[in-house]
């Protein structure tokens, strides 16, 4: 992701979480500042459909975000996105939260090895949604 995709990828953190307080445009720029890992998926004709990104601290790789476009969610978009942030997090524990009533999202992480930890109730705001913290531990390390 670039300074020019945040316009782009903003719309679509507005249509895909309106009910969550999606991120502004200055959260995206943050980031980029920040230097976390972020990236974007196009369509043929170069429009963004999906985004992703990751903050790698000394032990942990944090998944900010991860977002598709309804009308291209199936076609592998979010995995190979995930996959992409997991390979930048070069064998850190990650983390994330994931919205407990989004079962096809809780099942991509499941499938890459992320397990449930802990609830965290209310989490998402203002609808009050609940949110599972999930882990993937780094090589050679087991979760409690």
């Amino acid at each position: 992701m670039r300074w020019w995709d945040i316009p782009a990828v903003a719309r679509l953190e507005t249509a895909l979480f309106a009910e969550d307080s999606p991120w502004p445009p200055a959260a995206f720029w943050a980031e980029l500042a920040a230097g976390y890992h972020y990236r974007v998926w196009r369509d043929g004709s170069g429009q963004v459909i999906g985004y992703a990104g990751l903050a790698c601290g000394l032990d942990e790789a944090s998944v900010q975000t991860i977002g598709v476009d309804p009308e291209h969610r199936g076609a592998g978009i979010g995995r190979a996105l995930l996959r992409d942030l997991l390979a930048a997090a070069d064998g850190l524990t990650g983390v994330l939260e994931g919205r407990c009533d989004n079962a096809p999202a809780i099942a991509l992480y499941e499938s890459h090895g992320f397990r449930r930890v802990d609830i965290r109730r209310r989490y998402y705001r203002p609808s009050g949604a609940d949110a599972y913290t999930m882990l993937l531990p780094a090589a050679g390390r087991t979760l409690p």
